[in-house]
Parts: structure tokens; C-alpha cells; sequence
């Protein structure tokens, strides 16, 4: 009932509010902690997995095309090109798919007053993402020097990028934190929905390359405009006016306000259930 939901919403916005000082940040960092130690374990190993996986994405793609074609669509080198599109690519599908599983992942310790669904949020954004840029700048500066090629990345565009990247991320991954949590069939829904992004996202082509007719509908899919913006941070000739980081900025906040939205006015609920 609707009569319901307001004292519901405004309790949740009360329970972080109320909080000692610092405390948000102890809780925070307490929950990063925790899935450092289960998601990449105590050893080296686990962290080396996440360079090795998109190393081996970026090699695999670089094999298969550069027996098909002479030269990538941008440039010349095969691995600079395809890292170009697949790192941001699987950034956001990684973080935003850690984000939206963050109440169940945190589950146990919701029970505490002091956890709320914001400080599982936040902990999985911040330490995913650090690890995704960290990765993304290994990779890259990896292929620079073991290609022997100039370098000439545009650093400012290139923190851009990785700033979008999270942002929308963050966004779509908050709204299906509600949705997965309260409908765990929409997961699935969800893996099946975005498996064709990695074909229209432009990891194997330019949208420049495109016809009018897929330039106009594929405008619209969010990731187009960040993987043209990680290639201009990489090629200093590919203008990209395309790129429109406002539609990107659009989409973040809406889904991230209805995540919210939902999250605070339904989190009791979904605790219960």
C-alpha cells in the first residue's frame, strides 16, 4: 500500500542518517575487505585472473581477425584495436553485474543495523572498479610496450572513459540490484537480454564504418558511445563526433534514481522475503 511504503522509506533514510560519524566508512571498507578474500582470495592467483581473462579475450579476438583481415578498422595493431573496444566492454558488464547481486552477496550481514543496502553498493562499486582500471591500464600499457608503439594516449580522455564506464555501470546495476533481488528469474532474463551487446557494441567494428540505417538505431546503445571514447583516448586521429556523454549521463542517473528509489522503499521487504 502506498500508505505503507512512505514510512518504509523515510525509516531507511533515517537508519544511514542516524549513524555514528564514520561509521559508513568502517562498514564500507569492512565489506571490501570481505570479498577481496572471497572473490579474488588471499593469494596472488586471483588477481592475476583478472589481467589473464582479458588478456586472453583480447589475444583470441586478435587471432581470429587478423586471419580475415589485413589491418583492424583503426589503425594497425589487432590487440591495440579489439582492447580498445573489449575492456570497456567487459568493465561494464562486470561491474554492473557485481553491483546488482550486492544485497545478495551482503545478505548475511544486513541483519546488523548498522549494514545498509548503501554500504553494499558502495563497497562493490568502489573496490570493482578500482580493479577493472587498474586492469584496463596494465593491459593497455602492456601491448604499448610489447608492440613497440608510440605512446600516445590521451589520459584525460582515457579517465573519462573509465569515469563513464562506472557511472553507467553503477546505474544499471543499482535498478537490477532491486529487480534480481526481488525477481531472481530476471537474472537470467537479464544474461539473455544482453548477450547480443557484445556484437552491437562495437567491439569488432567503428560506428563510423556503419550504415546509416545501423548508425541510427545502434546510437542508442550506451556502451557505443564509451568504447568510441576509450578509442579516441587511443588514436589521436578518430575524432568520434558521435559520442554524446550527455545520453550516457542521461541513462545513469535515471536508472540510478529508480534503483535507489526502489531499494529504500522496498529494502525491509526484500529482507523478509
Amino acid at each position: 500500500m502506498p500508505s505503507d511504503t512512505a514510512p518504509q522509506h523515510q525509516a531507511a533514510l533515517h537508519q544511514i542518517r542516524k549513524r555514528p560519524r564514520f561509521q559508513m566508512g568502517r562498514t564500507v571498507m569492512a565489506l571490501m575487505l570481505r570479498e577481496m578474500a572471497t572473490t579474488y582470495g588471499r593469494s596472488v592467483g586471483g588477481y592475476l585472473w583478472a589481467i589473464l581473462d582479458p588478456v586472453l579475450g583480447i589475444v583470441l579476438l586478435s587471432v581470429v581477425f587478423s586471419l580475415a583481415l589485413r589491418s583492424p578498422p583503426l589503425g594497425d595493431n589487432f590487440p591495440l584495436f579489439y582492447a580498445s573496444g573489449y575492456l570497456p566492454f567487459v568493465a561494464f558488464n562486470s561491474l554492473s553485474q557485481k553491483i546488482a547481486r550486492s544485497v545478495q552477496f551482503s545478505r548475511p550481514f544486513m541483519a546488523y543495523p548498522c549494514v545498509t543496502f548503501m554500504d553494499a553498493l558502495i563497497a562493490r562499486l568502489v573496490l570493482n572498479a578500482l580493479t577493472d582500471a587498474v586492469v584496463i591500464a596494465i593491459v593497455i600499457s602492456g601491448i604499448l610496450v610489447i608492440y613497440d608503439l608510440p605512446f600516445r594516449v590521451d589520459l584525460t580522455t582515457l579517465a573519462t572513459a573509465l569515469i563513464f564506464v562506472t557511472l553507467l555501470s553503477a546505474g544499471i546495476g543499482t535498478l537490477n540490484c532491486y529487480i534480481m533481488t526481488s525477481f531472481p528469474t530476471y537474472e537470467r532474463i537479464w544474461s539473455i537480454l544482453t548477450r547480443p551487446l557484445f556484437l552491437i557494441s562495437g567491439i569488432f567494428f567503428t560506428y563510423d564504418a556503419l550504415p546509416p540505417t545501423a548508425q541510427n538505431i545502434l546510437w542508442y546503445n550506451p556502451l557505443m558511445h564509451l568504447v568510441g571514447l576509450m578509442r579516441k583516448s587511443l588514436y589521436p586521429t578518430y575524432e568520434g563526433e558521435y559520442i554524446s556523454l550527455p545520453y550516457v549521463l542521461a541513462i545513469t542517473a535515471i536508472t540510478l534514481f529508480f534503483g535507489l528509489l526502489l531499494l529504500s522503499r522496498h529494502f525491509k521487504k526484500l529482507m523478509e522475503s
